[in-house]
């Protein structure tokens, strides 16, 4: 990867893409919502915060750490717009009012934790309560960026999640995020996890496929935890349907492996880093268990 592969954008030509394999080979389909580093002059100009501070939020870099899963015969979805600007891991209307200089329309959902922290689907804030807004956006704004972006990302997340199941019996979405490395700055080293998996405490997904990605991480010489503190966000919930044979596991990885999350910088050994975990995937696409098949007597 060229150095300029790492660097944000201002034009946001696709607001994201799907890339296949010639031929998929396995029910699974990764997909990476936060790693979008578009930042339009308009967005930038709109907030109050530099342009480091609003990629705090991005889970820089995670497209390129999965970059070569289409080659392992499997798809990869990507958003090319950031999250600061509108978060695809939330229900589509969880919006604060406090945002808006319009009254937001009755199904908007404006209580709850994520809209109360600040971290709606257009989120108040980065990370240390930064607010991001110089002003407040008017509704057509708000509505514009559910409409454009967020609905055609879910329609099209959909669409390939059904065109797995239909050809392979059923389908397993890996969902890809980073964490901030201060999560775990409180813990003891020995014991600091590399990677979180989340499905929902064996809700999302058959415990088959949580198992296999556990094993086959640890194996790469990572370590793994589960489900603390990240149990899986509104994709992991949403699309994980396992008794339908739609399973969905979430994937959080320490940023602190693979960047200097103070300059945005790979680590030397980035390159490497994405070769594992492209032999994260062709592992777990040879774990195709049949327990993942939904069951006659669960589809009664």
């Amino acid at each position: 990867m060229n150095e300029e592969t790492f660097l944000p954008t201002q034009e946001l030509t696709d607001p994201f893409t799907i890339e296949r394999p010639e031929e998929q080979l396995a029910p699974f389909l990764f997909n990476s919502p936060h790693s979008g580093r578009c930042y339009t002059e308009s967005f930038k100009q709109s907030s109050r915060l530099t342009e480091e501070e609003l990629r705090s939020s991005e889970d820089a870099f995670v497209d390129l750490l999965f970059a070569k899963i289409p080659a392992c015969g499997m798809p990869l979805m990507k958003a090319h717009f950031p999250r600061a600007f509108l978060d695809l891991n939330r229900e589509p209307y969880e919006l604060d009012p406090s945002m808006f200089t319009s009254r937001l329309p009755s199904y908007a959902k404006t209580t709850g934790p994520r809209v109360g922290s600040g971290l709606g689907t257009i989120a108040r804030i980065v990370s240390e309560n930064k607010e991001i807004y110089r002003h407040r956006l008017s509704l057509e704004e708000g509505m514009n960026r559910i409409e454009t972006l967020y609905k055609p990302y879910h329609q099209s997340l959909r669409r390939e999640l059904a065109l797995t199941h239909v050809k392979f019996g059923y389908s397993c979405l890996i969902d890809c995020h980073s964490m901030p490395s201060r999560v775990f700055q409180n813990s003891c080293q020995r014991n600091r996890p590399d990677i979180v998996l989340g499905d929902r405490y064996g809700t999302s997904c058959h415990p088959s496929l949580t198992n296999s990605a556990k094993s086959i991480l640890q194996h790469l010489g990572f370590k793994v935890d589960m489900n603390r503190p990240y149990a899986g966000g509104f994709i992991t919930q949403h699309y994980g349907r396992p008794l339908k044979g739609l399973h969905a596991l979430q994937i959080e990885i320490d940023r602190g492996l693979y960047m200097d999350e103070q300059s945005f910088q790979p680590v030397s050994h980035f390159n490497e880093l994405a070769e594992l975990f492209a032999r994260f995937g062709d592992l777990l696409m040879q774990c195709m268990n049949d327990a993942l098949f939904p069951s006659a007597d669960a589809a009664e």
